[in-house]
Formats: C-alpha cells, sequence, structure tokens
C-alpha cells in the first residue's frame, strides 16, 4: 500500500469528488506554517479520517473546508450548494453561559420555528436527556461532546466534520457513535486518536506530515494505514542508514584521490558530485512521528498518612445531586480509579477535591496537588507557555526548563506562544509539562489521553503507572486504564 495521490478509492465509495485541495498553502502569521502545496481529494460518500501530530493543523483543514480560513495560496474547492456542520472539541468559554436550546438555534442561520421538537429528538439520537433551558456549563464534559455531536447532526448536512468526536464519552456513548456512522450515508471526515472507533467505519486516511505540510492518502481501514506508515518509515530509516555507509565510504575514496593529484582530482571531483546526489536521496526524519520522552512525575517529598480521606460523594440522579456515603482512604501509592457514566457527576468531584471545597473529603495539609483539567482551565490562556511552566518550575536553569519543555515536544517556538493559541493537543502536553514540574502529593487526572497523539498515551501511562503520590483517575480507555496500577475502583454509577 502507497500513498496516492488520486482520491480514496476504496469499494463502499463511488460518489464524484466534492472537495479538492489544490497546492494549498498556509501559514499562521508567516510563523507557523500548516499547509505547503497540499493537494487532496474526497468523494462523495467517503468516511475519511484526517491524522496527524498534536498542532500539525488537523483543525484548520476543517476551516478551510468550512471557508472560515481562505488559503494563502492554490485553491480549496467544494461543490456549490453542499452543507457542511461541524462538531467542534470544545464549547467556546463564550457559549458556556447559553442555554441548551439557545446554542442549538445558534447552529441555524434562520429562525426555526420547530427548533424544540428537533433538539429533543437529535439529543435522543446520542443518548442525552436534559431541560433545554440547562446552562451548558453545567453539563459534564461528556455530555458537553453529546451536544457537540448533537448540534451538528441536526442540521443534516451533505458533509460532516467530526473534531475527535469521542473525547469524553462513555463505552455507550462511542458505540452509539460508531454504529450512527457505520450507517451514515453521507460524507464524514472524522479527526480522532481513537484506533478502533476509528477502524470500525473509514474508507481511508488523510495524512498530514508535519515536516513536509503536504497531505498525504492512503486506501484502507484505518488500523493497516498505520501499520504501513510505521513500515514506511522503517523502510526510510534503513535506506538512510545504507545511504550513510555509502557516503562515508565514497568520502574516503574522494579524500584519497583528491590528494594525488592529475587525472585522479577529476574522479576525486566526480565522485562528490555522486556524494552530493546521495545526500540529496536521503530521507529527513519526520517531526510528526517524534513522540515524546519518557518522563517521571517526582512525587512531594516528606509526606506520610492518609494524603486524601473521602467519606461521602454526590452523584447525580436525574439532574438533582444526591449524597452517597462512601469510605476512601489513599496514601502514598495508592491509585483510585474514579469511575461511572457521563453525568454521574465525576468532573463535578474532581473539581471540588481539587478545590478543597468537596463535603466529606479531607486533603492532609501542605500536600500540593497536581490537577489535569479536561477543558485546561488550570492553564492560563493568554500566558506563554515558557511563562507558564516557569511560574510552576521548583529550581533549575532556564536551559534545563526548555530541555524539559522540549522532551514534550515544545520546541523553542512554541514557548513564545500563548497556551490560547495550541491545539487541544499540544495544551496537554503543556498541562503535562506543568504538571511534572510541581512535584504534586496528590495527582488528580480527568480524562487526560483526550487530544493527546496515540503515540504519547503508552508513555503517559507508564508515567502514571510509576507515580508514587495519592493519584485519581477519570478515564474512558480501557487499554489507557490496564496500563496503570490501580489499587481501588470507586463506580459513582454503581452507588
Amino acid at each position: 500500500m502507497k500513498p496516492v495521490s488520486a482520491t480514496i478509492e476504496t469499494k463502499p465509495v463511488h460518489g464524484e469528488v466534492i472537495i479538492r485541495f489544490n497546492e494549498v498553502v498556509f501559514e499562521f502569521g508567516h510563523q507557523k506554517p500548516i499547509l505547503s502545496g497540499a493537494s487532496f481529494s474526497v468523494r462523495r460518500g467517503a468516511k475519511v479520517t484526517l491524522m496527524g501530530q498534536n498542532g500539525a493543523g488537523k483543525s484548520t483543514i476543517f476551516k478551510l473546508i468550512t471557508g472560515e480560513l481562505p488559503p494563502e495560496e492554490g485553491d480549496v474547492i467544494v461543490e456549490k450548494g453542499l452543507s457542511i456542520a461541524t462538531a467542534r472539541q470544545v464549547i467556546a468559554r463564550s457559549e458556556l453561559e447559553l442555554s441548551v436550546l439557545e446554542f442549538f438555534e445558534r447552529a441555524f442561520p434562520k429562525k426555526i420555528y420547530d427548533i424544540e421538537p428537533r433538539v429533543k429528538k437529535v439529543l435522543e439520537a446520542v443518548h442525552l436527556s436534559a431541560p433545554l433551558t440547562r446552562a451548558l456549563k453545567t453539563f459534564s464534559g461528556g455530555q458537553q461532546a453529546r451536544i457537540l455531536l448533537a448540534q451538528a447532526l441536526i442540521q443534516d448536512s451533505d458533509i460532516l466534520l467530526l473534531d475527535e468526536p469521542t473525547n469524553n464519552l462513555d463505552k455507550q456513548g462511542i458505540a452509539h457513535l460508531t454504529q450512527f456512522l457505520i450507517d451514515y450515508k453521507k460524507t464524514c471526515i472524522v479527526i480522532s486518536h481513537d484506533a478502533d472507533f476509528l477502524n470500525a467505519f473509514t474508507h481511508g486516511v488523510l495524512y498530514l506530515d508535519s515536516f513536509t505540510r503536504k497531505v498525504e492518502q492512503y486506501p484502507g481501514n484505518y488500523l493497516a494505514v498505520v501499520e504501513e506508515i510505521k513500515a514506511r518509515l522503517e523502510r526510510e530509516r534503513m535506506k538512510n542508514v545504507r545511504l550513510e555507509k555509502d557516503i562515508a565510504h565514497r568520502k574516503e575514496q574522494a579524500n584519497f584521490f583528491a590528494q594525488k593529484g592529475g587525472h585522479m582530482r577529476d574522479v576525486a571531483r566526480k565522485m562528490n558530485e555522486k556524494i552530493v546526489e546521495l545526500e540529496g536521496d536521503m530521507v529527513e526524519g519526520r517531526q510528526e512521528d517524534k513522540t515524546i520522552r519518557k518522563f517521571f512525575i517526582p512525587c512531594q517529598e516528606d509526606i506520610t498518612g492518609v494524603i486524601l480521606s473521602l467519606s461521602s460523594v454526590s452523584v447525580i440522579r436525574d439532574h438533582k445531586p444526591v449524597v452517597k456515603k462512601v469510605k476512601i482512604d489513599l496514601k502514598k501509592k495508592e491509585h483510585l480509579l474514579l469511575a461511572g457514566p457521563n453525568g454521574i457527576g465525576k468532573t463535578t468531584l474532581l473539581e471540588k477535591l481539587a478545590s478543597g471545597h468537596a463535603k466529606g473529603e479531607h486533603i492532609q495539609e501542605g500536600i500540593r496537588v497536581g490537577y489535569y483539567r479536561q477543558d485546561f482551565s488550570t492553564l492560563d490562556f493568554e500566558q506563554t507557555v515558557y511563562d507558564a511552566l516557569k511560574d510552576v518550575v521548583r529550581g533549575g536553569t532556564i536551559e534545563s526548563l526548555r530541555s524539559h519543555a522540549a522532551g514534550f515536544l515544545l520546541d523553542a517556538n512554541i514557548l513564545k506562544t500563548k497556551i490560547g493559541a495550541l491545539s487541544e493537543g499540544q495544551k496537554g502536553l503543556v498541562a503535562f509539562a506543568a504538571i511534572t514540574l510541581q512535584h504534586p502529593g496528590l495527582l488528580i487526572l480527568d480524562e487526560p489521553t483526550n487530544h493527546i497523539n496515540f503515540r504519547h498515551i503508552p508513555v503517559i501511562a507508564e508515567a502514571l503507572h510509576r507515580y508514587e503520590g495519592a493519584m485519581i483517575l477519570v478515564s474512558h480507555v480501557p487499554d489507557f486504564v490496564q496500563k496503570i496500577r490501580i489499587d481501588q475502583t470507586l463506580d459513582l454509577g454503581e452507588l
């Protein structure tokens, strides 16, 4: 299997081309190149995965398709008359005060007179029951993910763009979305790092290479494409090894002949020309295939005894809180998995625990809490990445801080960037880099794999597995949880 320049030709797709990128160039302020002469096309009825490294520009491609961003060069052609709906990753902060009904009304350019029954019907389709007057900010992350998906579905558009649609969804939600997409008859492009989800319905992959800034196109299911990309990279690496040996040998010979003078110098010159040609054949390492370095989260020193105790929790039943008694004590090296369906109250509990305002809980005095929020609201979006890390670092030099950031793929340019301008995946890496510098005694993590590139997830799992402080984890990704030592489980849905 090789990347193709034509459209995806898998068997289920027979429609005409409805989206085409022709030599598209796009940059952010000429500081962050995204696309450089990118060309690809998508047929009517195709279900395509868009993959690439965190921050490569996948969400930007969606904005180019919708027309929210214009290309700087080249053409983005979408068949005239087609409607497009996008299910975003997160609800904008400016929209959190809206009611459910107001949020859905914004999906339409004109007033819809039968909007309420339509909203109720589409909420049923994503398995969510909620009053239409309820504010968006009061919903859990999983419920907000369902609302974002429903807002896209209610538009019944010709092209559906899904940006990380499984983030925050529980097992039931993912299964329902998967079946919906299997049955879906229209065109769909999905950004996701959930391999099993993608493999269930995809016809092909658009692969955004953040080094060449081009889009490669592969037919086939997601897992087969991922394996082909890995194999191709290994072939490129082996090719470079062979070329390096050949070049080194030829350089030795060229130097030897150059010292002989006369006709031998002409031989040396031709050999040097060949060396330049061989060096041009070498394939430079691809940035998007880098993985974050293995890291260790240091635990706060000199802590003993019970770090956190919990005697009661509040769970949500029929949109109302109900207090339930529990008995949880966490000491050093003890990890708790907090489980339960979307909307049961997991995120709310974590928020209150992190702030010290949860009823029935006690955190030992002096304990530093490292809190990974799924919406990254613990980060100041107006700060640069460098300033955010500098605020939490405990000792060390500027050079050591930069080296630490580089381990999370936060290079010199990203360090100068405001956090609000980063992709969601890059924000996640900043959050992990900051937590590692904090040396927490209690670590609270709410869906830490959301938005994170699949290559980084095993590294993060290993770091959490080895963490020696007390830890509370919420995650709906079984493969991730299985890689982490869990000592206790509290399922709010069973209380």
